[in-house]
C-alpha cells in the first residue's frame, strides 16, 4: 500500500470518530431499465438512464463514506433485494434498508425516526444532486451537533436535496405536495409552526431532465464516461475503502 492510502485511511479513522454521532441515510431507487430516471430517457435511452442512476448513487455512497466510513445507510426501493443493492452492500460495506410509506413525507419520516432510534442525529439525502460534496455533509452535521433542530440543502427547483435532524415531528412531513415547486416553502412552514430552528446550505440541482444533464455535462465532462460502465458496481481497491470520483471533492 502507497503512503497515500495510509494517509487516506488514517483520515477516515479520524472523521469516523468525529462523526460517530451522525448517521447518513441515502435514499436510491433500483437502477432498472425503464424504470430509472424516466425523464432521461428521451436522451440518455433506458439503458444510459439507469447507468446514470447507478453511477448516481455511488458518487452519492462515496461522498458520505469519505466522512463517516461506518454511519452510512442505503435506503432502498423498492425493495432492498436487487442485485445492484446486493453488489453495493458486498463493495462498501454500508447497510442495506428499505424504504416503507406510501408517499416520499411518510418514507422520510420512517427511515429518520428509525434512524434516531440509534444516534443522536440523522441527515437523509437522495442521489440525484451529484454536486453534494464531504464539505456539505460536515456542515450539516455541524449545525445538527450545535443545536439546530433541522438542516435543509435546498433544491434549484424548489425542493430540498438534503434533510438533517436530531428531533422529528410528523407534521414536518404532512400534506406536504412532493414533486412540487412548493416542497421547501410548506416546509419552512412547518418548521415555523413547530417552533424549530432550522439552517439552509447551499443550493444544489437535480439532475432529472435532459437541460439538467446538458448543464452537469458542461461543469463535468466526465459524466459522460461514466455511462459506459456496467450497472453492477466496480470491486473496490481496497475492503472498505470507496474508490473516489474525479468530480469529488473536500
Amino acid at each position: 500500500m502507497n503512503g497515500r492510502c495510509h494517509s487516506t485511511r488514517g483520515t477516515w479513522r479520524r472523521q469516523r470518530f468525529a462523526h460517530a454521532d451522525v448517521r447518513f441515510l441515502i435514499f436510491a431507487k433500483a437502477p432498472v431499465e425503464g424504470l430509472a430516471k424516466t425523464r432521461l430517457i428521451p436522451a440518455l435511452g433506458a439503458t444510459g438512464a439507469a447507468r446514470l442512476q447507478a453511477a448516481m448513487i455511488e458518487q452519492t455512497l462515496q461522498t458520505c463514506l469519505r466522512i463517516a466510513p461506518r454511519g452510512v445507510e442505503l435506503w432502498c426501493a423498492p425493495k432492498a433485494a436487487h442485485p445492484f443493492f446486493d453488489a453495493v452492500e458486498r463493495r462498501f460495506g454500508v447497510l442495506l434498508q428499505e424504504q416503507q410509506g406510501t408517499d416520499l413525507g411518510g418514507r422520510m419520516l420512517h427511515a429518520l425516526s428509525d434512524a434516531l432510534l440509534r444516534t443522536e442525529a440523522a441527515v437523509l439525502l437522495g442521489t440525484d444532486a451529484p454536486t453534494i460534496r464531504a464539505s456539505d455533509l460536515r456542515s450539516a452535521a455541524g449545525a445538527l451537533r450545535s443545536g439546530t433542530d433541522v438542516v435543509l440543502a435546498p433544491a434549484l427547483d424548489g425542493g430540498y436535496v438534503l434533510i438533517g435532524v436530531n428531533r422529528v415531528d410528523p407534521r414536518l412531513f404532512d400534506k406536504v405536495e412532493w414533486s412540487s415547486p412548493r416542497v421547501l416553502a410548506q416546509t419552512r412552514e412547518r418548521l415555523r409552526a413547530l417552533n424549530y430552528r432550522w439552517r439552509e446550505l447551499r443550493a444544489h440541482r437535480d439532475i432529472d431532465r435532459p437541460e439538467d444533464w446538458a448543464w452537469l455535462l458542461q461543469r463535468a465532462p466526465e459524466w459522460a464516461e461514466r455511462l459506459k460502465r456496467p450497472l453492477q458496481p466496480e470491486s473496490s481497491d481496497a475492503p472498505g475503502m470507496p474508490r473516489l470520483s474525479a468530480t469529488e471533492s473536500e
